[in-house]
């Protein structure tokens, strides 16, 4: 037989070995105690990197998500609370960009870290429950979760809940487990940091405390002193957050009762039912992707296996500690149910966003099924799964974005280009006061990206809002100076912010000005700003 009749079949040997290694060296960093965490630690953070450059070429063409402006506002100033919600994902925004420039690329690294982070943490939890080979299939799976790369794009107060409620997680298990009052502590800690992200996370640590009652080993940890020192742990650490909710009325309370109820019982169930719908179809990429891996795994096994028992088997496992994982079934469930029955039965909004934080145990709830098998070969499948996905996205997102802007020409409130808006109005200002831009007053949506994007970073007021974050107020803004911004466009905000400022901005100087960005050859929508500038007091 000639040489080149067996050269293909030795390549192909050859490329199979490799392919082998590679799953081989996966398996065995993962498995092993001494090199898990770092493999996961280094998984994560090439995870975060590949993400940010996939959204920073992904938005290019757009400003940032009011949100994230909204959080680089309130970190401009450490509060006890900003009107709407607690202060931690101010505080953390405002710790961020002290240290990373006050751009685009950066919010999203600061959204791709936060995930990436939590991550990490929902690894430690699957530590607790199943072993390492089941934990990275784990982590790998959640990383394909669409709120861990594109959906979790703006950094906010939701998105901030993914490192404190996986965290509360982590501490109740130890504390389940250990049941001391160190443990307690913890616990209490974690409950406290959790509810200084935003007040939604009650949903999780309710479903803690019924999981915790429901427990058939609930007496064993209700009578240890992990549960009550834990309870008067975030008593004490919330008091001084208390305070500030007392001396603003409460107006976190009053936001949420103006914002999301709702009129009508149709409508609540509309919202309801879309949120539902919403999560399902996120959730349903890591699971078929999954199954997917696991199901090539056992389909490349079967001629050898005669039937499918790489995935599927009855018996033991002792790969899952099954008390813990009765924990993880029961939260995941309490949450899953309960806040669409809370908005119906109290007819509230219910937005889909608030699911970001919610399902982050749904992938570790699946690995933790007993009779679910793991082979080492899985390891290799969920983590080629998850680079193609990545990659792929990677060399299509600017022609993505590029398609997005051409069939989107119209979409004002994506592609607006208020970040030209907010350099023109500070170079106006500077030219004609020669001082600082110091106060805005326009709508959310128009103000918080002024404050992101001028070089001022102009503290923002919003016309008609009674939850002001506390970063200026009218009297300042009145001795300071302000520009108010009206949008034309919009039927229903022009009446209102015109009527505030004839009554605020007496003697303003009017001005008209249009902004229109172009992208990859693309023109962005043009559009028109009605501009009050009130010279600062003599």
């Amino acid at each position: 037989m000639s040489t080149a009749s067996y050269l293909p079949a030795a390549r192909r040997a050859k490329r199979k070995l490799s392919v082998r290694r590679i799953a081989a060296w996966i398996a065995a960093r993962a498995t092993d105690p001494n090199t898990a965490v770092w493999l996961v630690v280094g998984f994560a953070l090439v995870h975060a990197l590949l993400w940010t450059l996939i959204l920073v070429k992904l938005k290019a063409a757009q400003d940032v998500h009011m949100d994230v402006a909204e959080a680089y506002a309130w970190g401009q100033r450490f509060l006890l609370g900003y009107g709407k919600h607690p202060p931690l994902s101010g505080w953390i925004a405002g710790v961020w960009f002290r240290i990373f420039p006050v751009t685009n690329w950066s919010t999203y690294l600061l959204a791709m870290t936060t995930v990436s982070s939590a991550l990490v943490v929902c690894w430690l939890i699957a530590r607790r429950v199943v072993d390492h080979r089941r934990a990275f299939f784990m982590m790998v799976m959640l990383a394909l979760y669409p709120i861990f790369n594109f959906k979790g794009f703006k950094y906010n107060a939701d998105l901030a809940q993914l490192v404190p409620l996986p965290l509360l997680v982590l501490a109740y298990l130890n504390a389940f487990e250990k049941r001391t009052v160190k443990s307690g502590l913890w616990l209490g800690f974690a409950g406290a940091l959790a509810l200084m992200t935003k007040y939604w996370v009650v949903t999780v640590i309710g479903a803690i405390g019924l999981a915790a009652l429901i427990h058939p080993q609930r007496l064993a940890f209700l009578r240890s002193p992990a549960p009550w020192v834990a309870l008067g742990t975030v008593a004490v650490a919330m008091i001084p957050h208390l305070v500030w909710l007392e001396e603003v009325n409460f107006l976190p309370f009053t936001y949420a009762g103006d914002v999301y109820a709702l009129p009508s019982r149709a409508l609540n169930l509309q919202h309801v039912t879309g949120y539902i719908g919403h999560n399902l179809a996120l959730l349903a990429a890591p699971a078929v992707l999954a199954l997917i891996a696991l199901l090539a795994v056992a389909l490349a096994r079967w001629p050898r296996a005669g039937a499918p028992a790489w995935i599927w088997s009855r018996g033991p496992n002792p790969a899952v500690n099954l008390p813990q994982a009765l924990n993880i079934w029961l939260i995941q469930l309490i949450v899953a149910i309960g806040p669409p029955l809370g908005a119906l039965a109290f007819s509230v909004y219910i937005k889909t966003d608030w699911g970001i934080p919610l399902f982050f145990l749904v992938p570790l709830a699946l690995i933790a099924i007993p009779t679910l098998r793991m082979p080492r070969m899985a390891l290799f499948a969920i983590t080629a799964i998850w680079f193609v996905v990545t990659i792929v996205t990677l060399i299509a997102a600017p022609s993505i974005a590029s398609q997005e802007v051409a069939s989107n020409s119209t979409g004002a409130s994506t592609y607006a280009a208020r970040s030209e808006l907010a350099r023109e109005l500070t170079e106006t200002w500077q030219r004609k006061f020669h001082s600082r831009w110091a106060v805005v007053v326009a709508r959310s949506d128009i103000a918080e990206p002024m404050t992101f994007y001028s070089p001022d970073h102009p503290a923002a007021i919003m016309p008609g809002e009674a939850w002001s974050s506390g970063l200026t107020s009218l009297d300042e803004a009145k001795r300071l100076g302000f520009i108010g911004i009206c949008d034309p466009k919009e039927p229903e905000y022009i009446t209102p912010c015109e009527t505030w400022m004839a009554e605020h901005a007496k003697g303003a100087e009017q001005l008209v000005m249009t902004t229109q960005r172009f992208f990859g050859g693309h023109p962005g929508p043009s559009t028109v700003w009605k501009i009050y500038l009130v010279p600062p007091a003599k």
